[in-house]
């Protein structure tokens, strides 16, 4: 008896050393670590990493950027299922422990040791939260104690709601997904609140091992996982027997959502995000900023698809230039082989589809698009397919299929309906369309390229090229401020002129190649007469001419001071040509163009609100616009560009039916540049075409036939459903009968009678009294602007 009871002291002896210790060890490792551990107040203003996102101007999404997609929730907005799936996964007790749980710890390790598999987890979600925000991933004793120190602080500091809020938003759940709303999304392609139980408890499975056990990556582990957490659901009673039975039986139904993108616009959203990162640095990424542009969406839909469809047309015009690779079939002889394969040509501006021709003959060829598809072309999807010899020569039409292509061509090819599928190639052709609000500047639509991601480059914007004559409405207004006006007579005649900047002699001519004699400026400029506009531009000044491009917003460094200025031979982006034609569109006011609207920062607070400088004519406003020409010279050169339109070189644009509308086109020497620029409602606009290379476009490749048709798709669009404008003559100006051929005053001898509009300095003289004028009979001006 004794010896039971001095063994039994001597146990207890033991047992309150053991605990003394214990105590007295966890005390020095707290006095150790404590001065090393981080402040938990930090966590009540903790900053997730959310992705910059970039929407049109009525909230559309453009796109997003960040290497983390979260989308933080807070924890009254978190549904009661998925509250309850993830402490019935990670920790149930997590109401009642005080951030470390002993009674969890010991279950895990029993369980580890009957069954060999760590399933139920030692860390409680106040511990996961502490190593989540504060710790690394290392694996040693000392870190294991800071995380359960920090626990306890963490739970003494904060709420079980502000902590489980901080896990649910913090959490790692695979496939860049952080949190269980972007979890939902990535996964499911809907909000948290649009989950069924069995998705709530596969996404309540997945911290345990998001990278490999995720139902992406492993359907097979995601589902076993999803039911031990449906399973423990049971256990405690969260869910009833038919509900667990019902939601463990259900298919997994993940596939992998990415961000939704709304609107087509690469192009502007890496502006927008080059923009703010200049702003912000690399906090633009990661600070859960949103940026609002100026882009109409349904205009800037347009504006992609006509510039692809102009692009495609050119192409389509200049031939085949043949496969763009070609297999051995013999070592590709399985579907999956095949895949592989297409896997290095991504499909094109959504639509290029890449494909393996497998057989061919006369009449069709069979192509593999992938995942088991196949697909046939008859000669019907082949016959534009000419060869390509250069940009203006075709070879001979192909007989049959197998003319242009045979086995093991990987081509790229256009589904036109469902079963009816084409040949196709990638343009490569480039352009850009860029429009604006000429009251303000907004971006409405800009397209730099064919597809942003094949090429990057913005041609918008960046793209420096030679303008041609649709530089001309430059020289000519300036000819206008200058005394001249759209009756004065210049000879289109043969000029040879010696020029030290042009290396010599230069002769230009007209593109038709004829001379037309004395000629009105407003034929001249509606027909492009290049000799007329050289001789204008001699006449009024080379000098005086350079000077008046600023108010244009146009960089004189980029034009020559030498008469090939009124060819344009200097250089110009789409974006700053469309600028200059709005001063134009807007009747003399210079407005700068801009594309963001409005950044919020992550809590919805505006950081940034753009206010342009604004047209504002008939009422005062916050930031009026500066007037650089007179309403007057604008009013000229928009009726002047009418008659372009109207019996010119931009006749095609007579298709949209509208008297409102007026442009110019340009062509470059040897035909390296299309462009039409041009204006209607309150919206400018410019459509460019060339190649990177500089080379030339091809035999009668002009702006009238490569640029003004994707104009004219991109503007019928934008200007559905708008009323016309209707221009107002300004005041002071004067209306009067002129003689076609002179530009004079009617006489006797007048063959042709033409009304012109003046200002008082550009009236033509009087005509002598015994020699007086027809009367002045025939329709008013008014009716023809």
């Amino acid at each position: 008896m004794r010896f039971l009871i001095k063994s039994l002291v001597f146990g207890l002896m033991a047992v309150f050393g053991v605990f003394t210790l214990g105590v007295l060890f966890t005390a020095a490792a707290y006095a150790y670590l404590a001065p090393q551990m981080p402040a938990v107040e930090t966590l009540r203003d903790v900053r997730f990493q959310v992705p910059l996102r970039v929407y049109s101007r009525d909230g559309l999404l453009m796109a997003e950027y960040g290497e983390q997609r979260r989308e933080p929730i807070a924890i009254e907005d978190v549904p009661e299922l998925m509250r309850l799936a993830f402490l019935a996964a990670e920790d149930d007790r997590f109401e009642s422990h005080p951030g470390v749980d002993h009674v969890g710890l010991i279950r895990a390790a029993l369980n580890l040791v009957a069954t060999g598999e760590k399933t139920q987890g030692g860390s409680t979600i106040t511990m996961q939260v502490a190593r989540n925000f504060f710790l690394d991933r290392e694996k040693t004793y000392t870190r294991k104690l800071t995380e359960i120190f920090l626990a306890i602080r963490i739970e003494r500091e904060l709420t079980k709601d502000e902590i489980l809020e901080l896990y649910l938003n913090k959490i790692f759940l695979g496939h860049r997904a952080y949190g269980v709303r972007a979890a939902a999304q990535v996964y499911y392609g809907v909000d948290v609140h649009d989950l069924t139980l069995p998705q709530i408890a596969t996404i309540a499975g997945l911290p345990q091992a998001p990278s490999r056990a995720n139902p992406i990556t492993n359907p097979t582990r995601a589902v076993a996982r999803r039911n031990y957490v449906l399973g423990r659901m049971h256990e405690l009673g969260y869910i009833d027997t038919p509900t667990f039975e019902a939601a463990r039986q259900a298919p997994e139904t993940a596939r992998l959502h990415n961000p939704v993108v709304q609107v087509d616009a690469a192009h502007v959203a890496e502006m927008a995000r080059l923009e703010m990162v200049a702003r912000f640095g690399e906090a633009a990424h990661t600070d859960g900023y949103r940026v609002y542009t100026s882009l109409d969406p349904a205009m800037q839909g347009a504006a992609s698809r006509a510039l692809r469809a102009g692009l495609m047309a050119y192409d389509l015009r200049h031939g085949y230039r043949g496969p763009e690779a070609e297999i051995d079939l013999r070592r590709h002889d399985t579907d999956e082989a095949l895949d592989r394969v297409l896997a290095q040509y991504p499909r094109v501006a959504g639509q290029l589809w890449p494909g393996v021709v497998l057989e061919a003959n006369a009449d069709r060829a069979t192509v593999y698009v992938g995942r088991g598809q196949r697909v046939t072309l008859n000669r019907a999807a082949v016959e534009w397919a000419r060869p390509y010899v250069d940009e203006s020569t075709r070879g001979p039409a192909p007989r049959g299929v197998s003319d242009v292509v045979r086995p093991g061509h990987v081509v790229r090819l256009l589904r036109e309906a469902e079963d009816r599928w084409v040949l196709r190639q990638v343009p490569a052709v480039e352009g850009a369309l860029v429009a604006l609000d000429a009251r303000d500047g907004a971006v409405l639509a800009l397209v730099g390229g064919y597809d942003f991601y094949r090429s990057n480059f913005n041609r918008a914007v960046r793209a420096e090229r030679q303008p041609g004559s649709a530089f001309k409405p430059f020289i000519y207004s300036a000819a206008l401020d200058h005394g001249y006006s759209p009756a004065s007579v210049i000879n289109d005649a043969p000029i040879v002129i010696e020029d030290v900047s042009l290396q010599g002699e230069w002769r230009p001519r007209n593109y038709s190649g004829r001379f037309y004699g004395p000629t009105r400026l407003r034929e001249a400029l509606a027909h492009s007469r290049n000799l007329v506009s050289i001789r204008l531009l001699d006449e009024v000044g080379v000098n005086r001419v350079h000077g008046y491009l600023d108010r244009f917003g146009l960089e004189p460094a980029r034009h020559p001071r030498s008469l090939s200025m009124a060819l344009g031979s200097g250089s110009v982006t789409p974006l700053e040509l469309t600028r200059a034609y709005g001063v134009f569109a807007n009747g003399g006011y210079r407005v700068e163009p801009w594309f963001i609207e409005r950044i919020e920062n992550d809590a919805g607070e505006v950081v940034f609100l753009n206010v342009p400088r604004r047209v504002c004519e008939s009422s005062p406003c916050e930031a009026p616009a500066e007037r650089t020409i007179p309403a007057s010279n604008a009013y000229q050169m928009y009726s002047m560009m009418r008659d372009v339109v109207q019996s010119g070189t931009g006749g095609r644009a007579r298709a949209l039916g509208r008297e409102d509308v007026a442009g110019k086109t340009g062509t470059t020497n040897e035909l390296r540049d299309g462009w039409f620029a041009g204006f209607g409602g309150n919206i400018v606009s410019t459509a460019w075409v060339g190649f990177d290379q500089y080379t030339s476009l091809g035999r009668r490749e002009t702006g009238g036939s490569t640029a003004l048709p994707i104009w004219v798709d991109f503007m019928g669009e934008a200007l559905k459903g708008q009323p016309q404008r209707r221009w107002s003559q300004p005041s002071g100006m004067v209306s009067l009968r002129i003689d076609a051929e002179t530009g004079g005053r009617v006489t006797s001898r007048t063959q042709r009678a033409i009304f012109e509009v003046f200002t008082p300095e550009q009236l033509p003289p009087e005509l002598p009294r015994e020699a007086p004028g027809p009367r002045a009979d025939e329709h008013t001006p008014e009716s023809i602007f």
